[in-house]
């Protein structure tokens, strides 16, 4: 395990990664009861944050390097390269999840999973479907994570000179931010529908990411030092937010029948334009895991984080597989019951994931062998774009 992972990183960010990639998995296999342990239990934000956030970080310090070192244009292209990946990825994913989908439900019951999924389409218009999801301008339910990260990183390759100031970076990130939200405007989609994360409002999360992971030649990133003050305001955020969350998704009658003034605030807690409390939720989260876990920590190199880790550094892959997996894993919970098929989906699916992720760093690690001393910036564009 440990020859597979590139130890020389903040694996701290691997791991939330690798966890956040896990919890996507486990989310999306309705019935799961591992979904009772994952974050959207207890906070108000989730996986889908941590995985944005992580990804802005891992751009900013990668394609920020590079950048400096060989350019604007070229980091930009290897940026766009990583765009073509995904929206490769997205593509292949998509053909796989419908086509899972669609025998899966002839089968059993189609009109649940075609009309819950949102792929109705495909039996009206199925040729149009097929050309306006190429267009990303149709996502069916658990296919819109990708989409939103292509556009964001597509984002950041047209600024990426603006990393150089993060602060003016930020502030023109959080006017559009503001814009999003308060005039509710997002990218077109098919059938008029708003993508369900809508980018340009995450797309501020991506850019906290990058400000907080790049490194200016010869300086520092961005910190933001600890204060007993700030943790402890963090705390009380996240208290308040789990109790918001446990009102939102498990006693919502009592929420609408005791407190009439604060269900409407509840109810406006939106995920689609990134609402202000999900936001400060996923940051406070972030401070208190950035001061209260070292860089160096032990624990961090051994058991179950070093196998968080790998998954966290072959995010793709991981990513698509868990999804596909999710949709397995579903149809044996609602074709069988007992807790032998929980057991089962659970290991089976998080040992494919992690196969898959030792199989691909594997791969990886074979296919630098011959270059470890090769061109250094190239090799930072190629560490981002595995990452």
């Amino acid at each position: 395990m440990r020859s597979l992972i590139r130890l020389d990183r903040d694996l701290r960010v691997d791991v939330v990664r690798g966890f956040a990639l896990w919890a996507i998995f486990v989310n999306h296999t309705p019935g799961n009861v591992m979904g009772l342990l994952t974050p959207r239990n207890y906070t108000l934000s989730d996986a889908t944050e941590a995985f944005v956030l992580l990804a802005g970080y891992a751009a900013g310090l990668s394609y920020g390097r590079v950048m400096d070192r060989q350019g604007w244009f070229f980091a930009a292209s290897r940026v766009m390269g990583r765009v073509f990946t995904l929206y490769v990825a997205h593509i292949f994913l998509f053909v796989v999840f419908t086509a899972q989908v669609g025998l899966s439900a002839a089968g059993i019951d189609s009109a649940v999973y075609i009309d819950e999924l949102h792929l109705d389409p495909f039996a009206s218009d199925p040729y149009r479907a097929l050309f306006e999801a190429l267009l990303l301008r149709y996502q069916p339910s658990f296919l819109n994570i990708l989409p939103l990260y292509i556009v964001v990183l597509a984002m950041f390759a047209a600024v990426m000179p603006l990393i150089r100031r993060p602060w003016l970076m930020l502030g023109l990130s959080t006017a559009v931010w503001l814009a999003a939200r308060v005039f509710d405007i997002t990218l077109p989609s098919w059938r008029g529908e708003d993508w369900f994360f809508n980018p340009l409002a995450w797309q501020l999360l991506f850019f906290i990411g990058c400000a907080l992971g790049y490194s200016p030649p010869g300086g520092a990133p961005i910190s933001v030092p600890w204060r007993p003050w700030a943790g402890a305001l963090c705390v009380l955020l996240l208290i308040a937010g789990a109790a918001m969350t446990v009102l939102i998704f498990f006693k919502w009658d009592f929420a609408e029948a005791r407190l009439p003034a604060f269900a409407p605030f509840l109810a406006a807690i939106d995920k689609a334009s990134l609402h202000p409390l999900r936001l400060l939720t996923m940051l406070a989260l972030t401070y208190l895991i950035a001061h209260g876990v070292r860089r160096d920590a032990g624990w961090l190199r051994r058991g179950p984080a070093l196998v968080f880790a790998l998954l966290g550094q072959q995010a793709l892959p991981v990513f698509c597989a868990g999804i596909a997996l999710s949709f397995l894993g579903r149809v044996a919970l609602e074709l069988a019951e007992g807790w032998w098929v929980q057991v089962a989906v659970n290991l089976l699916g998080a040992a494919a994931l992690v196969g898959l992720a030792a199989l691909t760093a594997w791969y990886g690690a074979e296919k630098r062998a011959p270059r470890q001393s090769g061109n250094k910036p190239l090799q930072a564009a190629r560490a981002a774009d595995n990452g």
